[in-house]
């Protein structure tokens, strides 16, 4: 039987992108993730398809396991042969129990490894615009937990009063009042300035600031509730001059994209760079269609078209998936002109490194033909690779002035692995503030999940990537919504931004 092994990996505090190389090859690899309430779920996409996710959370003194029945499950899963990863918010070894999980597996002879994270405790502060260390305000640094394993037992406040340099209480929000009162009545200056943390480093990051005196009132004024990073020390004088975080357009905005899952990427990392929270719920998929006689034929005689013109990414990975599959390279398209619909389609061609001989001004099809038809003859050859339910408009027109070969290469259809229930939940409760398009078929099977709930789109602000997916929101509603100045996801951002009523 195969040996199975465990990691016990640090996510980080929050944002996806502060777990380390190392962390994130654990998650690739792992049969079985394990993983708590703060290690970031966003993380778990990048697992294996078939990889099991078993949620471990715990909230104050809500639990969904106990710490015993977590160290049995990872040692089960292993025992049975599997590569686990224990994915911890933060650091493993930063009061994240993770020493005993290392015990427990090292007592019953399963192998481990552990894969430090970024602590909150450093992390944290960082994205809340306070340095842990500074020379004009502080030499050093400690960390302490909000909670002792025994609840009857109290910190050594006289010590901690008295400590110079940064304090940072973790877990310790239930405690906020106990800790500050302690504090001031053991000697520390009751102006001492602190900030609590909230949600650090994720898109629901909030920082609020006060002194040991006032924290508390400021706390419930704010309504700041579980996880909080407590920090206590001069360096939260800084946080206004170092805020980088919360500062960004689209701090603490909830945005829906509805791109199908292999394009998500792209737009959801542009958004999340900019502050916002992206809820994926991809209303499309791509699926490649088998290699006809046609379009064989097309990729065998490529050699005799005067133009290929690509409408989408899709066609493009898809095109030259199949012209690979065929035994050819890059060499096979000789002479041809390339077409690109829009800067993503050429971009995409780039990674093939082809560079697109033409890109319309707007990205839409009435606007590749118009630049087209002053350079085609009626004698030339047209490819044109893509989607089995495109547009006819393109197709038509450039047939009425020369030779086109049409392959349909993919279809669009609907994701059927959506949530259709969390989706109306969300709108219902007003918890997303807007939901971008990029496609027809995105607002078309929106439609159908919808059905006649279709008016829950009034709650949130809309937003087109062009006129096509605009005149197909209009077929389904008087919606209001906002259509990007060009057509693509740089545009689509680009509204977003400044879009005032956002």
């Amino acid at each position: 039987m195969k040996k199975g092994k465990v990691y016990i990996t640090g996510a980080g505090p929050g944002d996806e992108g502060l777990i380390t190389v190392k962390g994130m090859e654990s998650v690739k690899i792992a049969d079985v993730i394990v993983y708590d309430r703060l290690a970031g779920g966003n993380l778990l996409k990048y697992a294996k398809e078939d990889c099991e996710f078993i949620y471990v959370g715990k909230q104050s003194s809500n639990h969904t396991k106990t710490q015993d029945e977590i160290n049995e499950i990872i040692f089960q899963k292993a025992a049975e042969g599997r590569i686990v990863t224990r994915l911890k918010g933060g650091d493993p070894y930063v009061f994240g129990r993770g020493g005993e999980e290392g015990e427990y597996l090292r007592d019953r002879n399963i192998e481990f490894e552990v894969i430090p994270g970024i602590t909150s405790a450093i992390g944290g502060l960082a994205y809340g615009g306070i340095p842990i260390t500074h020379r004009d305000y502080a030499s050093g640094f400690h960390v302490i937990t909000g909670h002792l394993k025994e609840e009857d037992r109290e910190h050594d406040w006289e010590t901690l009063a008295k400590l110079q340099g940064t304090l940072v209480f973790l877990m310790g929000m239930a405690q906020l009042e106990n800790i500050t009162s302690n504090l001031k009545n053991n000697g520390m200056d009751s102006k001492t300035p602190v900030a609590l943390i909230n949600w650090a480093t994720t898109c629901k990051q909030k920082t609020v600031t006060g002194t040991l005196e006032t924290i508390c009132d400021v706390a419930r004024e704010n309504k700041i509730s579980s996880p909080v990073l407590i920090v206590v020390g001069k360096v939260v004088e800084l946080k206004e001059k170092l805020n980088f975080f919360e500062n960004r357009p689209l701090s603490g905005k909830r945005i829906m994209v509805t791109r199908a899952r292999a394009q998500t990427s792209t737009l959801s990392k542009k958004i999340q760079d900019l502050g916002g929270e992206v809820i994926e719920f991809p209303m499309i998929k791509i699926k490649e269609l088998d290699t006809d006689k046609k379009t064989k034929e097309s990729i065998v005689n490529i050699e005799s078209y005067d133009w290929m013109i690509f409408t989408s990414q899709n066609s493009v990975n898809i095109f030259f998936k199949k012209l690979f599959e065929e035994g050819y390279d890059l060499r096979k398209i000789g002479n041809v002109k390339i077409a690109a619909i829009g800067n993503a389609t050429a971009d995409e061609l780039k990674k093939m490194h082809i560079k697109a001989d033409l890109i319309p001004k707007n990205f839409v099809a009435e606007s590749l033909f118009e630049e087209l038809k002053v350079i085609l003859k009626p004698s030339d050859r047209v490819l044109l690779p893509r989607g089995l339910s495109s547009r006819e408009v393109l197709f038509e027109s450039l047939y009425s002035i020369c030779i086109v070969d049409e392959v349909k290469i993919y279809e669009t259809i609907r994701d059927n692995e959506i949530n259709n229930i969390k989706i109306q939940d969300l709108l219902s409760d007003d918890q997303i503030d807007c939901i971008t398009f990029t496609s027809s078929s995105t607002v078309k099977n929106l439609a159908h999940i919808l059905g006649e709930n279709m008016d829950l789109l009034k709650k949130s602000k809309l937003y087109s990537i062009g006129p096509i997916t605009s005149e197909t929101l209009n077929e389904y509603g008087s919606f209001s919504y906002c259509q990007a100045s060009s057509y693509d996801v740089d545009g689509l951002i680009e509204a977003i931004c400044t879009d005032g009523g956002l």
